[in-house]
């Protein structure tokens, strides 16, 4: 389903501000059905604060945000998680201590319905349920190219290798958007090329090969903040540029490449 006018998310006006410092002065943006939208800009441009505004971590002072019908202006994180919201972090924010398997199943609890009550009167169903989400997890894993390290605790892994976990666990979410924060930073080239292939194929779907929804049909709905200009211009349709907190820019990459206000505040002259 989509809102009027054809928009999976709407961002109207939202203003955000910190102890009178202003974080974001009325941004306002909206994500299609099927479209990768990035969103650049320079550090402290306001980037990570509207994606939090967006999952429920900070709540605008002014301004409004629908998914597709329905305003989740101040709703919070879990909330909108249920929506169907998915994030990933720029400061990776996995359980250090459990399994890769574990971390990815963690994303599955907002699906199962057992409890301790119906574990005890309903054994088999509950352990029915228990091995379909098993099944998913271990599916999202070999996407990934993660089954050699599915039994190892995530915080002795490369850094490269948690935020592929990362976003093992916000896929495992099945969300109808992804709102993705640097997922290459800090990565090597050859890192960074297996991120965004796995972006391409999340989103694209992956047929009937995957019993999983969200492999199966794919996550038809991004935005992508990365400061990778040629990952940006490769994956996105359209762009959005912040700068102090203001959207300065919005257009088609070839648009955004030779826009004057955006080369001054961030692109630079070649």
């Amino acid at each position: 389903m989509q809102a009027e006018g054809g928009f999976k998310l709407k961002v109207q006006n939202v203003s955000l501000s910190f102890g009178g410092i202003s974080a974001l002065t009325d941004v306002e943006l909206y994500l299609k059905d099927r479209e990768i939208l990035a969103v650049i800009g320079p550090n402290g441009a306001g980037k990570t604060a509207l994606l939090n505004c967006i999952s429920g971590f900070y709540k605008p002072w002014r301004g409004e945000i629908y998914l597709e019908d329905k305003k989740i202006t101040g709703m919070r994180p879990d909330q909108i998680a249920k929506l169907g919201i998915a994030r990933t972090f720029q400061n990776i924010g996995l359980y250090v201590g459990l399994t890769v398997f574990e971390n990815i199943m963690a994303a599955r609890h907002i699906f199962m319905s057992q409890n301790l009550l119906t574990d005890a009167i309903f054994y088999g169903w509950a352990k029915n349920e228990e091995l379909k989400h098993k099944g998913v997890a271990e599916e999202i894993i070999d996407f990934l190219e993660l089954s050699p390290w599915s039994k190892k605790i995530v915080g002795s892994l490369p850094y490269g290798l948690r935020k592929r976990v990362e976003l093992g666990r916000a896929i495992a979410l099945e969300p109808k958007i992804l709102l993705l924060d640097e997922p290459m930073a800090g990565m090597n080239l050859e890192e960074k090329e297996d991120i965004a292939r796995f972006i391409v194929e999340i989103f694209d779907g992956q047929g009937q090969g995957y019993e999983s929804p969200v492999l199966r049909n794919g996550i038809n709905s991004i935005i992508l903040v990365e400061h990778d200009m040629g990952i940006v211009m490769d994956l996105a349709e359209r762009i959005v540029v912040l700068d102090f907190g203001r959207k300065i820019a919005e257009g088609s990459p070839a648009e955004i490449k030779n826009d004057e206000r955006v080369i001054k505040a961030y692109l630079g002259e070649d």
